[in-house]
């Protein structure tokens, strides 16, 4: 699903308005490739991990989405909210990953994510911060 604010290029595509940022991000992840998904965030982003340990820099955030890439399925998205203030956007997503892994496995993943992007310098939206189980609760103790 390609919007009319969605720039692909033969490497990468990314969005030039806060609109595309989804149809953006389903793109790469559904590229199941980690260099692919990697150009979608910001070189010092963060991604908190299903335990809740966050993880810094492009290099952790490949080891978190392989995690994810190595089922074969692809991701699907329901938009709840995108806040945009400027160079800056808040994202609330419902995402799900569902069916037969590649080794036979099922698979039904689910999630409500808080995630955060920021306009670059050349104009097009990145992930700074992606918390793909925001609203999971977590034990304080």
């Amino acid at each position: 699903m390609i919007g009319q604010n969605f720039v692909e290029s033969s490497v990468f595509s990314l969005s030039k308005t806060p609109e595309g940022i989804v149809d953006s991000f389903l793109a790469h992840m559904n590229s199941f490739h980690s260099e692919t998904m990697l150009r979608f965030y910001e070189e010092d982003a963060i991604f908190i991990n299903d335990n809740g340990e966050p993880r810094r820099g492009r290099l952790e955030i490949a080891r978190e989405l392989d995690c994810f890439f190595k089922f074969g399925l692809p991701i699907k998205i329901t938009t709840r909210n995108v806040y945009v203030d400027g160079n800056l956007a808040s994202l609330i997503l419902d995402w799900s990953i569902a069916g037969i892994a590649n080794n036979g496995e099922k698979i039904c993943m689910r999630g409500t994510s808080n995630d955060y992007a920021k306009r670059g310098a050349d104009g097009y939206w990145r992930y700074w911060f992606e918390n793909p189980f925001g609203v999971q609760v977590r034990s304080l103790f």
